[in-house]
């Protein structure tokens, strides 16, 4: 029997940087909790943006957020995992040589710190990921604890991010391409499926008792730690190897129609 159920936003299920989930997905997440079946966001997002997504259940379920870095549930900061400065620093440097078509943020357990002026840039935090965040002139000086540092370009930053940046980082902190227009980094321990892990302890939940769905290689730590694990069909290769199965598309709201077809027998 399931007990739990884990999905990525963007790209598994809606489209990247939207802020509303589908009615029918709403009722199903309604229906799980009432039968005691728990429902997790798992996302690169910062927690307020993932609350945003699923704001008519958002008391109802927990939450991935930062790439795992930050699991949350029901007020409760369920764990914190915080990048070592020293890499944070050197990042942050890196990032900003990269010229004024990168963006980047970085993320701390209470919302974003931007360097940028781009108002367009600007514009989709607010209004597409609806995320909460400063602008400052200095993200190190702030002196927070950096859960996540992400760099973002618009159109695709994949060839960067494969040839560029994972290359230079791999080994020191966990780098991923986090859909097209984005490459994320965290502390070496932070993955989804380690956060999923954590929920699956913390709730009693076996490996073949969850659910995962994803699209991107930030995802492939959820397909590993769950017993029925489905790439939607636009995923990425990496991931529908790393899957035991594949499902329709967010097009096609391919994670509500598993759901339903799956955990529906179990009724």
């Amino acid at each position: 029997m399931i007990k739990l159920i884990a999905s990525d936003i963007d790209g598994t299920l809606i489209p990247d940087s939207t802020p509303d989930l589908y009615p029918e997905m709403v009722e199903e997440i309604k229906k799980l909790t009432d039968r005691g079946i728990l429902f997790c966001g798992a996302s690169g997002r910062q927690l307020a943006s993932i609350r945003r997504v699923f704001r008519e259940v958002e008391d109802q379920i927990c939450y991935i957020a930062e790439n795992g870095a930050h699991v949350y549930y029901k007020g409760k900061d369920l764990a914190l995992t915080a990048m070592k400065p020293e890499y944070a620093r050197q990042i942050v440097e890196q990032l900003r040589g990269l010229g004024s078509e990168y963006e980047f943020t970085v993320s701390t357990p209470h919302g974003s710190l931007l360097e940028t002026k781009n108002r367009l840039f600007l514009d989709m935090m607010k209004y597409g990921y609806h995320n909460i965040f400063r602008q400052v002139e200095d993200v190190l000086a702030e002196e927070e604890v950096i859960l996540k540092i992400a760099v973002y370009h618009r159109g695709s930053i994949r060839q960067l991010g494969e040839e560029v940046l994972i290359p230079r980082w791999g080994g020191l902190v966990k780098t991923c391409v986090a859909g097209e227009e984005w490459v994320d980094f965290m502390d070496a321990s932070v993955d989804k499926g380690n956060a999923l892990r954590t929920l699956q302890q913390v709730f009693g939940v076996a490996k073949e008792e969850t659910m995962a769905f994803g699209d991107n290689t930030n995802d492939i730590g959820l397909m590993q730690a769950a017993g029925l694990s489905y790439a939607v069909e636009n995923a990425r290769p990496e991931v529908k190897e790393a899957a035991r199965f594949t499902c329709p598309s967010y097009l096609e709201k391919g994670v509500w129609k598993t759901i339903m077809e799956r955990c529906g027998k179990e009724s």
